[in-house]
């Protein structure tokens, strides 16, 4: 091969010609005088958790990676960052591996100046090594009882109806996911979680659904003096209103007062993110949120165990009622009655009692209806031993009533439960569940925040016998379950016909 002496020189070390560089070597010769990839590890280690599939991104983040993605590509390089300062990279790529083999492999190509200011260019091969490693994410899982803060929810109440619609709350919002276990304890339920953020994250909820107040308090665990790390357990102290629905309360004068010249003796038709009250004998509601509450506090003066039963002998009516000076919002959804009730249990005797009630569109002469019975009761409350005896009602009436098992019976829907560590179960859990799901059946702005789902195992059998005039839920308001079988089609394939 001729080569024309302006045009080429010839190597230094083995003599061949060469197009002029600075090094005035050819190019094999200079990669055996000079290895620029001298410095950068061939095999390098990746941590990888089986439970969730996730990749460690030093220090101690954890992050989602398929395989041959940009995401894995740019955690690796940063693996080689520390070692690549002092040559420049031109061009990266995986090569392909078994899926199963815990190698990972990946062509890179780099440049560097070298002798004299000659650029060489130069293509390796990087091994990635797959270690199994638990991220701490799984590890607090696998524990269950390593956790970092835990959220306490009480309520001194005798029934969990604020807990029932709380729960269907947490189950809507999915709030419950993060939590690493859920324990129901005697007055309440804790939640477990792995970080405190996600433990506050849950009273920022609960205080914006339920009127409730918080307190917080960390217990010291450990502490390095070396790098001037704590680790501290928290616990976040959530007390809800005791206060229940188709609870009879007494307010403190000066509360009646402010919210509009209520009477003092009121019915809580509702809890939501406030309670709401109803006055029996005039039909004034009123809203009292967390801290009105706590600055004011009233208790229950019955519980729903001693509710008695009723049964309306008559009823009036009552049309236009006019109300005081400073008098607040009535309700537009009840009706003010005069009714005259007698106990199911003093059928034999003449006894009858007189009352205002709420619920004048719902009742009709024969109904039976559940209500507080004041005349023969002994109530130790401080605000209703204060009151002028003849403004206590003998009868405060909550709701109407239905025959249970015929609405059990005819309900074709569900609610979804949260998995939960039951401890000390109550024989009267059950009755309380119906109570609330009776409460969803009567109450359209209680449902509003609630899931509620076709019950598909249920077929409702239709007579002109069960219509109590008890209320319903519509097929409008359910949603359909999913099922992996109806997204795979398993149920509908015996529908089809040859």
């Amino acid at each position: 091969l001729a080569v024309h002496c302006d045009a080429a020189l010839l190597c230094c070390t083995c003599g061949i010609p060469i197009p002029p560089n600075p090094a005035n070597m050819c190019v094999a010769c200079l990669r055996t005088q000079v290895d620029i990839s001298e410095g950068i590890p061939k095999q390098v280690t990746v941590h990888f958790c089986k439970q969730c599939e996730r990749y460690l991104q030093p220090p101690a983040t954890w992050m989602q990676c398929a395989l041959e993605s940009r995401e894995l590509l740019a955690l690796c390089l940063k693996k080689l960052k520390s070692s690549m300062t002092k040559v420049r990279l031109i061009d990266a790529g995986f090569l392909w591996t078994e899926p199963h083999s815990k190698r990972i492999k990946m062509k890179l190509t780099i440049q560097k100046e070298v002798m004299n200011g000659a650029i060489l260019q130069q293509v390796f091969v990087v091994e990635f090594v797959v270690q199994y490693q638990m991220c701490d994410d799984c590890h607090r899982v696998e524990a269950k009882d390593f956790w970092k803060a835990v959220v306490q929810v009480r309520q001194k109440t005798v029934h969990k109806k604020t807990f029932y619609y709380l729960e269907q709350l947490i189950l809507k919002h999915k709030l419950h996911q993060n939590a690493l276990n859920i324990k129901e304890i005697h007055e309440g339920i804790d939640f477990y979680y792995g970080s405190k953020q996600h433990a506050q994250k849950m009273v920022d909820f609960l205080q914006c659904t339920v009127p409730c107040r918080s307190k917080t308090s960390q217990r010291l665990i450990s502490h390095d003096i070396h790098s001037n790390t704590y680790n501290y357990k928290s616990t976040f102290s959530v007390e809800i209103v005791p206060v229940c629905k188709d609870n009879v309360v007494c307010l403190s004068p000066r509360l009646a007062q402010s919210l509009g010249n209520m009477g003092q003796v009121c019915v809580c038709v509702r809890v939501t993110s406030t309670i709401h009250l109803i006055d029996p004998r005039t039909l004034q509601i009123a809203e009292v949120d967390g801290n009105t509450y706590w600055r004011n506090p009233f208790s229950s003066l019955c519980n729903p165990r001693q509710l008695e039963e009723f049964i309306v002998m008559d009823i009036d009516i009552i049309r236009d009622q006019k109300l005081g000076a400073g008098a607040g919002m009535r309700s537009n959804k009840h009706t003010l009655a005069d009714v005259w009730v007698q106990k199911t249990s003093e059928m034999d005797t003449s006894q009858q009692y007189h009352c205002r009630t709420f619920l004048g569109h719902l009742l009709n002469i024969g109904d039976l209806v559940m209500g507080f019975d004041f005349a023969n009761s002994n109530i130790n409350d401080e605000f209703l031993n204060q009151m002028n005896p003849h403004h206590v009602p003998d009868v405060v009436l909550i709701k109407k009533s239905y025959d249970r098992s015929r609405r059990v019976k005819r309900r074709n829907w569900k609610l979804q439960e949260m998995a939960r560590d039951r401890e000390g179960m109550d024989t009267d859990d059950e009755r309380q569940y119906q109570d609330f799901l009776e409460d969803l059946e009567e109450d359209e702005a209680l449902r509003k925040n609630v899931n509620i789902y076709r019950d598909a195992s249920k077929i409702p059998v239709e007579s002109d016998t069960d219509d109590d005039g008890a209320p319903r839920i519509s097929l409008m308001e359910m949603l359909e379950e999913l099922s992996l079988n109806d997204a795979t089609g398993g149920e509908g394939a015996d529908m089809m016909t040859d």
